[in-house]
């Protein structure tokens, strides 16, 4: 037994160095390396913070584009989904609920031509990006409350539109907060 045991222990100890103290002070150093130290890529308007590029925030106005919903109330501290299923009664409601809102913001849009994204939180909480439909979607009902053409808003979704990386890997996203600051931007 004794000849289990001591190794067996001499590699727990060995693999919770390498794993809670030596990975975690690589990946930090790493960090280090990155735009910012690692704390985030701000996004500066008019020399204040307004957010950060790669954290979702929440945007109701009708003037804004909305962002994807969130099971953490956008609470970086505290990232997760709701971790509940399709089928589950609450879930139902929420997405329901989501739905109804959606439409009552947005006359004209049928429920069928809403993106699953609008009304379904990600696995994090945090997802700061829509598919392009998820924001074209959205530009009728910006367009009559800021005054601004459609076609401009769609172009301006099109020049915010970031591609996937290399063409393969990911669907097209765009970055919610970069495009309701650019739509502020316009005159």
């Amino acid at each position: 037994m004794k000849t289990h045991i001591a190794p067996a222990l001499r590699l727990t100890v060995a693999l919770i160095i390498l794993t809670a103290v030596v990975y975690p002070l690589v990946v930090a150093g790493i960090a280090r390396l990155a735009p910012s130290s690692g704390a985030g890529e701000q996004v500066i308007v008019n020399g204040k913070v307004v957010g950060y590029a790669r954290i979702g925030q929440t945007f109701t106005e009708d003037r804004y584009f909305n962002t994807r919903p969130s099971a953490v109330d956008y609470n970086a501290a505290g990232s997760a989904g709701s971790n509940k299923g399709p089928s589950n009664p609450d879930y139902l409601k929420a997405v329901q609920a989501r739905i109804d809102t959606f439409l009552v913001h947005n006359p004209g849009v049928q429920k069928a031509d809403i993106p699953a994204e609008l009304v379904t939180a990600s696995g994090s909480g945090l997802d700061p990006d829509l598919s392009p439909a998820g924001a074209k979607i959205q530009v009728r009902r910006i367009a009559k409350v800021r005054g601004i053409a459609v076609a401009r808003l769609n172009q301006l979704v099109d020049e915010h539109t970031k591609e996937p990386l290399l063409g393969l890997f990911g669907p097209p996203t765009v970055n919610v907060l970069a495009l309701n600051v650019a739509l502020d931007a316009l005159k």
